[in-house]
């Protein structure tokens, strides 16, 4: 095996343990896109504004010489209740289901971001990255979803058994990066639809969803890197606009979307999988990252994500918390409203300029 494949292994993380080559390689890998070249887009690959490197050295040294932190083997917590069905137009309600999982309410629409109820986050059943908590919902528990947004394809966000399963519960509309929609309807997940950065598509009366760039990389397997493409998301209505940032290193893309977005009811920023630094950041912001991105969008608030679910990175169960309060502990004038949801916790998220309304649920 080359260079180029075996630093392929990262896989989002969720891939260290080298399940994807145990599951057959190729059989596994993302169809290439075929598309005009454009500024991300060099006619094979995708590419970040500020390109990750292909850092084959620095990954044999991570993966050889792990410092992991602690996690419990799993804390067994009670789901949160069954949401409303819907919600009003006017209102915007979160609910913190696990890792990047978040089901989003607004204008009598409801959506899911990457959601993730299997036990692992894997291309097979019995090894990879499992979880630690279960589910903060129950799938059953589920009001009818409308659609669902995926930002890549990593394993812990492009979840397959559980897209099969909302397609047939709820026949959602998936709304994936470009290249991804033809991977979901040949493996049993139909309405899929490819949106390319800064392209927009109607949710429903007034509701828009755009796909927003996010530095970070793609990959199901050993062969297909870059092959299709990642993204955020930014959902608009009468309720406003929320922004859900998937994976992402730190880059520019920020004072973009804050610039084109300037009124943000909610952003979803991810806080975990960050250790080490010398290694992760390119891909994956830290918590004090998380509050410069909170501050540079000028959010009215955040909510925390990608945390305390799955053992991805070196950092332990409880480390992107603790790190997160101590950097809002940092900025006191004012502080930022930057909230850590429980398990199955529900947010009345606040218009833009109000205080905040938390509901357990």
């Amino acid at each position: 095996m080359n260079k180029h494949r075996t630093s392929l292994l990262l896989a989002g993380l969720s891939a260290t343990t080298g399940a994807a080559l145990v599951a057959g390689g190729c059989a596994l890998a993302a169809p290439r896109w075929r598309g005009p070249i454009t500024e991300h887009f060099d006619g094979k690959r995708f590419r970040s504004g500020e390109p990750l490197e292909d850092r084959f050295g620095s990954f044999l040294r991570w993966i050889t010489n792990r410092e992991r932190g602690a996690w419990r083997d799993f804390t067994d917590t009670p789901p949160g209740a069954r949401p409303p069905d819907r919600v009003n137009t006017g209102a915007l309600r979160a609910t913190f289901v696990n890792h990047s999982t978040v089901l989003l309410q607004m204008d009598g629409l409801n959506l899911l971001t990457d959601p993730v109820w299997s036990r692992r986050v894997s291309p097979v059943s019995f090894a990879g990255p499992r979880r630690h908590r279960p589910p903060g919902l129950r799938f059953e528990d589920l009001p009818p979803i409308d659609a669902v947004l995926i930002s890549h394809n990593h394993y812990d966000h492009m979840d397959l058994p559980t897209l099969r399963r909302l397609a047939r519960a709820h026949h959602p509309t998936v709304f994936v990066g470009l290249g991804n929609a033809i991977y979901l309807e040949k493996r049993g997940v139909g309405r899929a639809k490819d949106l390319d950065w800064w392209e927009s598509a109607s949710l429903g009366p007034s509701v828009t969803v755009t796909a927003v760039p996010a530095r970070h990389f793609s990959s199901r397997s050993v062969s297909d890197r870059d092959r299709t493409l990642w993204c955020g998301f930014v959902v608009e209505g009468r309720s406003g606009a929320f922004y859900f940032a998937g994976d992402t290193g730190w880059g520019a893309h920020f004072e973009e979307i804050g610039r084109r977005f300037p009124a943000l009811r909610l952003a979803l920023l991810p806080i975990g999988a960050y250790l080490p630094r010398w290694f992760m950041a390119p891909a994956h912001i830290d918590p004090e990252d998380a509050v410069r991105a909170h501050e540079t969008l000028r959010a009215a608030t955040s909510i925390a994500i990608h945390f305390g679910t799955f053992a991805q990175a070196d950092d332990g169960e409880l480390e992107p918390v603790e790190e997160l309060k101590a950097a809002l502990a940092r900025r006191t004038d004012p502080r930022p409203r930057f909230l850590l949801l429980d398990n199955g916790e529900s947010l009345n998220v606040p218009p833009v300029g109000t205080r905040r309304s938390r509901a357990r649920s």
